[in-house]
């Protein structure tokens, strides 16, 4: 009788056992899913004092420069520059043709555009200089679009606000739309 009791008892906490090991399987397995989807989100590559070349049929078009760069390589992968970044456009002669400047960017790559954010300025050859809390360059379309405010600063002192923006990569021929402003005018007479 003793023994019948002893091995059911052992019988019933072989069971209790057995179900809490099973149990903890289980939850580590979950758990060991939740990290590995947390980890598919974290960034698979980080550089820092980055320097890239854009060229098209090997002819060089714009170089990029950021203190820190970050690749994440997810469904949709993306490159962040939370530290900043600058981009040198380049004529066909390879002269420098403009500028931007700002504080962060992010690449998208499927759609081959950067987004550039905080304290963003362009500039092109002439001085005219573009500012704005975002433009967004497209490599495909080879355009600099914003649909937030821009502010524009003529080398000749005119001023332009406008609610959106579009222009070429070289910063010279651009549109804003309900642009309000300063125009300078040049006050020679003309002969009649």
């Amino acid at each position: 009788m003793k023994t019948a009791k002893l091995l059911s008892n052992l019988l019933f906490a072989g069971l209790i056992a057995g179900s809490a090991l099973i149990t903890g399987c289980e939850n580590d397995l979950k758990d060991i899913q939740k990290i590995s989807a947390n980890e598919v989100n974290k960034p698979i590559e980080r550089y820092t004092d980055v320097d890239v070349i854009y060229s098209d049929s090997a002819k060089v078009k714009a170089h990029m420069t950021a203190p820190l760069m970050i690749i994440y390589k997810v469904k949709k992968p993306y490159t962040e520059m939370p530290k900043g970044v600058k981009v040198i456009f380049y004529d066909a002669d390879l002269k420098q043709s403009s500028t931007i400047v700002a504080d962060y960017g992010v690449r998208h790559d499927d759609e081959k555009t950067i987004e550039l954010r905080k304290n963003v300025v362009g500039t092109n050859i002439k001085g005219d200089t573009f500012t704005s809390d975002e433009l967004i360059w497209d490599e495909g379309t080879k355009l600099i679009h914003s649909s937030k405010l821009v502010h524009a600063k003529m080398a000749d002192g005119s001023i332009t606000d406008g609610t959106s923006f579009t222009s070429d990569e070289n910063f010279n021929h651009w549109t804003l739309n309900q642009g309000t402003g300063i125009i300078h005018v040049n006050n020679q007479e003309v002969p009649h």
